[in-house]
């Protein structure tokens, strides 16, 4: 970041003005720690990251805020028990394990703890940078949002939690056979999937969950239109 701003601006005061209008998101960070986590461990055992990640996500925004930032975005995680890979790898008999969207809970209770944690720590940093607009991006309802508008939005209610490119099992999601490899089918109709791996997002869904954070933080940006 600090080479990018040295190669495009032409002074310290150059940077400044133009940071004025700039919208930085800080987000993304933790995502793989805990996928690699829960790869290889239990969801209890992943909890105990959060705190690391969360003050990795603080230092970040205060880093970007010394470059001259004044808006900032930090994102939250999204509901990882919606997840074909993690529906597939935690699977239970067990309904109670379940909520109404057929998520797993303990999972999603994961990403609500992180998020809750991620919440305090933006209040922190709030009181620290007065000067400085920083706002929570709420990716866990926006794509809860999805999930519960899936049939108005023109995704297949059948087939809401499987992947679009993959095989095997009840979310078309196997490990050891994962969308890349030859002989790995894909759907016929990508605009009708929410997950395109199991682990991302096809662009349909991801525009709209970009749509609904765009009108739910805009007005806390205090942009001048």
């Amino acid at each position: 970041m600090s080479t990018y701003f040295h190669h495009t601006y032409h002074n310290h005061h150059d940077c400044a003005e133009k940071l004025k209008s700039a919208l930085f998101i800080v987000g993304g960070i933790g995502e793989n720690d805990y996928n690699l986590a829960l790869l290889h461990k239990t969801v209890e055992e992943a909890r105990y990251l959060v705190p690391q990640v969360v003050k990795a996500i603080k230092d970040a925004v205060t880093r970007v805020i010394g470059y001259g930032a004044v808006r900032v975005v930090v994102p939250g995680h999204f509901p990882i028990g919606c997840s074909p890979i993690y529906l597939t790898k935690f699977h239970s008999e067990n309904s109670a394990h379940y909520d109404e969207l057929h998520c797993l809970k303990g999972l999603n209770n994961l990403s609500i703890y992180h998020n809750d944690q991620l919440k305090l720590a933006i209040e922190d940093l709030r009181t620290e940078n007065p000067n400085v607009v920083i706002v929570y991006g709420d990716y866990y309802n926006a794509f809860q949002w999805v999930y519960r508008n899936a049939q108005h939005l023109g995704f297949d209610v059948a087939s809401v939690l499987k992947s679009c490119c993959g095989a095997g099992g009840a979310y078309d999601f196997f490990l050891g056979k994962m969308c890349g490899i030859p002989g790995v089918p894909v759907c016929a109709n990508l605009d009708e999937r929410i997950s395109w791996d199991g682990i991302h997002l096809t662009h349909k869904a991801n525009q709209y969950l970009a749509n609904w954070i765009i009108n739910d933080i805009f007005p806390k940006l205090h942009c001048k239109v």
